[in-house]
């Protein structure tokens, strides 16, 4: 995710860090979705600037953007991270989620990843494009969603690589 806000960028094309990724019209999705795996086989999932779900190797989620709001990992546990700016700096000012939210941003999250899941199941989805062009990396996202729908943990930390 952007340091600063702005619109998105074109994840497709500046997203290095997902050194596979693809971008599909997906049939009951407004914008576009841009799936992306790192380096250690981290999935990324973007429903267009929002919501954004980002999970470490392990498949649990460490990061997300849901309705306006960052969330990270934080000892098993979703924290809210807020912007507050002042005339000097912007700080991220964190506070831990109640149990019933985070459990509500959970069913979300699995309520997409599960609607994403059945579109590209049942093929109802064109790529706009991927990187690298040769690999099939929708086959790969739709193994992976089937993994996530059996059910969301929350991980551990933020980090990619924990």
């Amino acid at each position: 995710m952007a340091r600063e806000e702005s619109d998105r960028e074109d994840l497709l094309r500046e997203a290095v860090a997902l050194v596979e990724r693809v971008e599909l019209r997906v049939a009951g999705e407004t914008e576009t979705v841009t799936a992306g795996y790192r380096r250690n086989g981290a999935l990324s999932l973007f429903f267009g600037p929002d919501p954004v779900w980002q999970f470490n190797a392990a498949g649990e989620l460490r990061r997300g953007y849901l309705a306006g709001k960052l969330l990270k990992a934080e000892g098993r546990r979703l924290v809210e991270m807020t912007r507050e700016r002042t005339v000097e700096s912007t700080q991220l000012v964190s506070r831990p989620l109640a149990a019933e939210v985070q459990q509500a941003v959970l069913q979300e999250a699995s309520r997409r990843i599960g609607e994403l899941h059945a579109a590209l199941d049942a093929g109802q989805y064109d790529v706009v494009g991927q990187v690298p062009a040769e690999e099939d990396v929708t086959a790969r996202v739709l193994a992976s969603l089937a993994t996530l729908s059996a059910g969301l943990a929350v991980a551990a930390s933020p980090r990619v690589g924990a």
